[in-house]
Parts: C-alpha cells; structure tokens; sequence
C-alpha cells in the first residue's frame, strides 16, 4: 500500500507540472511490466571500458539488469566474465564479437539508441544510487546520429554521474562523498574536446529515490535535483568544430542511456582512490524513465517516428 501510494504521488506531480508550464509528457518507461520492455531499450554488450578504463563487462543478463517491484534494477556483480574487446559500432562486423578481453566485474548498459531520441524537452528520472569505491552510475544522452563529427564534435549531455558515494569525505556536509555532477562535452573531437559542468555536494543522494532532471531548450540547459536547479548551461558556453550554427551541437535528437560502470578514470582517482571489492553486488534502481517537450518541441522534432522519437 504505502508504495501505490508513493506511485499515485509521483504520477500527480508531472501533471502539475504540465498544467503549470505546459509540459506534455511524450514518452515514458513506469517499469511495470515483468520484463524490460524490447520495444524502447537496447542492450550494449561489450567490455570496452567506455573509453574510461572502467573495469566491468556490460551484458544483457537478467543478473545484470531486470524489472524487480515496479523498478528496473541494474546490478553490478563481482565475477569472472568474458566479452567483445570493442563496441559493437567500432568492430570490423559489428554482428560479430571479435577479440575478446576478461573482466573481474559485469554490469548492464541500456540505451533508447534507435528506438526512441528528442530534441529538447525535460528529461526526468528517478533512482536510487549504488554506494562504495569504484560505484559510477549514469544518466546520460548521446546524438542519435554523428551530426557534427566523431565525440565530442556531436555533443554529450550528462544528466547525472556520480562516484564512490558513501566513501569517508573530508570536504563533504556529512563526512560521505554525496556529490553529484551535471556536465556537457562537445568542442573538437577526442582529443580537442571540451566540457563544463557543475559539481554539487547534496547528502540526500544517499538514500532512498531522487529525480535527476534536465529542462534542455535552445538556449540553455538546466540541472535539478528533486526539483531544485543546481546548474545552468548557456548556448553561447558550448560550441562544436562542425559547425556555426547557433546551439550547436545540442540542435540534434538525442538517446537516453542508463548505465552502473565500475572503477574507471572518474571513480578511480577520486575519493579512497581505486576500486573496492567489499559489499557486493553493487544496484542501481530505476523507478521511472518520464520525456516531456512543449507544443514547440514536438512540431520541431525531426520526421519518422511518433513525437518526441525519432
């Protein structure tokens, strides 16, 4: 009863968004079903490291990500696994697995690539996150398509990142790292890029669910953290080698992508330095996927899906 309850409350509060500032909701994910929905994710299964030196397998195991009470649950996991030594888009037959590397860890890494992508809107999702050394969970998007060039030329948007939350912090309001980050990444390609971001410390994120949100525009981009902005982005900060239009490179559709990375250059140097292997498995917890646009952002959405997808 309590979490029906807890469901009828969260559902309410976009409408009231929506009626206030005229926010039409256009895609979603509840997780609700008994299984991960086929129709608007994707798995990546590879062991790349994301470029990063992350040190774990992303698979398309039910171990390693499922619908678990209303919520989709990614889980890290301390084991021995075997996987494509690339990303499916940098191997010579991206339907073949080619060389093959091991990992100590495997995780999960889903993606709305292909399936569904915006230009604009307010991206909403609510989670709880993992906690230890080496714990790296996003909320993140990439272009549908390479507009601009090879990364970051198209653009990065990073909803939420955090790492080794819970892990002793000198400078942090409780004594535990609870530090979240919002960043973009765009400029030249790797390795002419460029970011900026914002990095604030919020003890909340230590417990329970919270909503990461970006109200993306034109203009600007904006963070919040259960309702609260703690970051803003203006057009004229960002820029992109491909091109000179004004905003680019976030003028172009954009996927959602969920994912729990362990160890990796970020979780790595920061907090206790290193990864630990105490305490697992390692669950990040998905309640709610939610994509609102406004009337304007709809009718600008590129043709060839239903609105809001691409």
């Amino acid at each position: 009863m309590i979490r029906h309850w807890l469901t009828l409350v969260a559902l309410a509060l976009p409408l009231q968004a929506k009626a206030a500032s005229d926010w039409q909701l256009v895609w979603s994910d509840e997780f609700n079903g008994p299984a991960i929905d086929a129709s608007k994710w994707s798995f990546d299964v590879d062991c790349w490291g994301g470029g990063n030196n992350e040190r774990q397998c992303y698979s398309d195991r039910p171990d390693n990500a499922r619908i678990e009470n209303g919520a989709l649950v990614i889980t890290a996991l301390r084991e021995n696994v075997t996987g494509p030594a690339l990303p499916a888009n940098q191997r010579r037959d991206p339907s073949k697995p080619g060389d093959l590397v091991k990992r100590d860890f495997s995780s999960a890494r889903l993606t709305t690539r292909g399936k569904a992508a915006w230009r604009y809107g307010r991206i909403e999702v609510r989670a709880s996150l993992p906690k230890g050394q080496g714990t790296w969970p996003a909320i993140w998007m990439l272009p549908e398509a390479s507009t601009y060039g090879p990364w970051a030329a198209s653009g990065e948007i990073d909803i939420l990142e955090a790492v080794n939350l819970g892990v002793p912090c000198k400078e942090c309001p409780g004594g535990k790292e609870d530090t979240i980050l919002g960043t973009l990444h765009f400029g030249k390609p790797w390795p002419g890029n460029a970011h900026k971001g914002d990095e604030v410390h919020r003890p909340a994120v230590l417990s329970g669910f919270h909503t990461y949100t970006i109200e993306w525009q034109p203009d600007q981009i904006v963070w919040q953290f259960d309702g609260e902005t703690y970051a803003v982005r203006k057009r004229e900060e960002w820029f992109t080698s491909g091109s000179n239009a004004s905003g680019a490179p976030f003028d172009q559709p954009f996927h959602l992508i969920l994912n729990l990375a362990f160890g990796g250059g970020l979780a790595e140097s920061r907090g206790l330095k290193g990864i630990s292997n105490a305490n697992f498995p390692k669950r990040f917890l998905i309640d709610w996927v939610r994509v609102w646009q406004k009337p304007e952002m709809t009718a600008s959405t590129a043709p060839g899906g239903p609105a809001g997808s691409e």
